[in-house]
């Protein structure tokens, strides 16, 4: 099937794929992943290290390692969404599985023990830090129709400059108006030929238009599919000094893929509305790369207490969007199926750099029978930054990430008991809201388990995580301003394999 593509300028690029602070949050957040111990121990391994998903903590952790090893992770994904719109609540569950770890780290004993360098670890390491994949229903009853997404876009356009050429495909005219003069007035020819809107008069300089539904309250129905990852390699370094200091650090790369298909339905029109329901669907891709580095430092104080610090650098994304669109209502144009989703918005390169983090952290190490780990992190999300900074529509969208986004506190507890072959673990996690309105983003709390059994040469592990968080979603970017409030539930299940060398 034939995909026709078009380019549209960095004007527009804001506004069409609503690049804000979601974005910022969507790439900057590295969600609980990784080994199954680490998992189970809720990522508290700051001042622990010995865990290759550890490494995203603290880069000196693979000098704890006493040999060399291999581990890779599997993991069941399981998110539970319970949306509230206009007092109608609907609930959607969706599952998948994937490979979220592999890595493998080599250690080396030094030749020259009496330069107090013990042992050097190179170590590589890949992560999903974060899963997309998630189903989203919301449903209920407003008095907000779609109508006002396309009038909020059609204010002060010229009616002439939307209109089909003589001879001009409905496709073309799609594409084109895209390209030449921008995603909003493109929107304003959606609305126009998808039967929502009409000019208040019929000349070319008309800049007014009025809507062509009838209503007081419409029923809205939009069903959100998210697919993708965020993953994080990492080529790590580090050195032990006496068997009390380990120092480390780390290069990640970073790969970003991103889905996002609505399917937005509308009906519920009073009787004497010509029109009777509307469809809008958008299909949004996103992918890019970034780069990060982390510094960190482990110190053995005594037999028992260990303390960690760590700095994680900004990462910095470079990031391409593309846009597919269809529409269809009672008063649509016969060719307005000729908009689908085979038609593809392309939009220039954009950046996105995120706030660095300084990690804190506490261990307490009770011989062979067991440990207690105290994790804190503390990122500033306002000194987010999209990009380039130089297009002012961008520095306006960084003047709403310093005014809406603040500083972020994480503390992870973590603790482990041995018996015998045996390892039980558990885990509690807490990330404060990047918004200092709360209502739009709520904490987050996890706690986790585990288990863990030793076969000598050789380890498997199993964890079960479950974090909660309380969030607003728009239905729209413009012209539906309640938010849906969606409850979320996050569980996975782990299993890691070790294998010692």
């Amino acid at each position: 099937m034939k995909r026709h593509l078009t380019f549209i300028m960095l004007l527009a690029c804001t506004i069409a794929t609503a690049q804000n602070s979601n974005d910022v949050l969507r790439y900057s957040n590295e969600n609980l992943q990784g080994t199954a111990r680490f998992q189970a121990m809720g990522g508290a391994f700051g001042a622990l290290g010995g865990d290759l998903s550890a490494l995203n903590i603290n880069p000196a952790g693979s000098a704890v390692f006493n040999n060399s090893l291999l581990t890779f992770s599997g993991t069941v994904y399981n998110n539970d969404n319970t949306a509230s719109y206009f007092g109608t609540n609907r609930n959607t569950s969706y599952t998948n599985i994937d490979v979220n770890q592999v890595g493998g780290v080599l250690v080396f004993k030094t030749s020259k023990p009496e330069s107090g360098w013990n042992k050097i670890a190179v170590a590589g390491n890949y992560d999903i830090v974060q899963n997309f994949d998630n189903q989203v229903l919301i449903n209920g009853t407003s008095n907000q129709g779609i109508d006002n997404y396309f009038l909020n876009f059609a204010a002060g356009v010229p009616f002439g400059s939307i209109l089909l050429q003589e001879g001009e495909f409905i496709e073309d005219a799609y594409l084109d108006i895209g390209a030449q003069q921008g995603f909003g007035d493109q929107q304003v020819f959606l609305g126009y030929y998808g039967g929502l809107i009409d000019p208040e008069t019929m000349e070319d300089a008309n800049t007014t238009y009025t809507s062509n539904a009838g209503y007081a309250n419409v029923g809205q129905n939009l069903l959100r599919n998210t697919t993708g990852y965020n993953s994080k390699f990492t080529l790590n370094f580090a050195s032990q000094y006496q068997e009390r200091l380990n120092v480390g650090a780390s290069l990640n790369f970073h790969t970003i893929l991103y889905d996002r298909y609505d399917e937005f339905t509308e009906t519920g029109y009073e009787a004497a509305s010509e029109i009777q329901r509307t469809t809008f669907d958008n299909l949004l891709h996103t992918e890019g790369s970034g780069f990060s580095f982390s510094l960190g430092a482990i110190a053995k104080l005594n037999e028992v207490v260990r303390i960690g610090g760590s700095y994680q650098s900004p990462t910095w994304y470079r990031l391409t969007d593309d846009l597919s669109q269809r529409i269809s209502s009672d008063l649509a144009d016969s060719d307005i199926n000729f908009i689908d989703l085979n038609l593809v918005n392309l939009f220039p390169r954009y950046t996105i750099k995120t706030p660095s983090k300084l990690n804190g952290s506490a261990a307490f190490v009770f011989g062979k029978n067991g440990l207690l780990s105290i994790d804190y992190s503390y990122q500033d999300m306002s000194r987010a930054e999209l990009g380039p900074t130089s297009d002012s529509n961008f520095s306006t969208v960084n003047d709403d990430v310093a005014n809406t986004l603040g500083a972020v506190s994480t503390l992870r507890i973590g603790g482990e008991y041995r018996i015998a072959r045996f390892s039980l673990r558990g885990g509690y996690r807490f990330e404060q809201s990047p918004y200092s309105n709360i209502d739009l983003i709520g904490d987050l709390n996890g706690i986790s388990a585990g288990i863990g059994f030793d076969f000598g040469g050789s380890r498997l592990d199993f964890a079960l995580s479950s974090t909660e968080r309380d969030i607003s979603e728009t239905l729209l970017d413009t012209g539906l301003d309640t938010p849906a409030l969606i409850n979320r539930i996050n569980t996975n299940a782990t299993i890691s394999y070790t294998l010692n060398f």
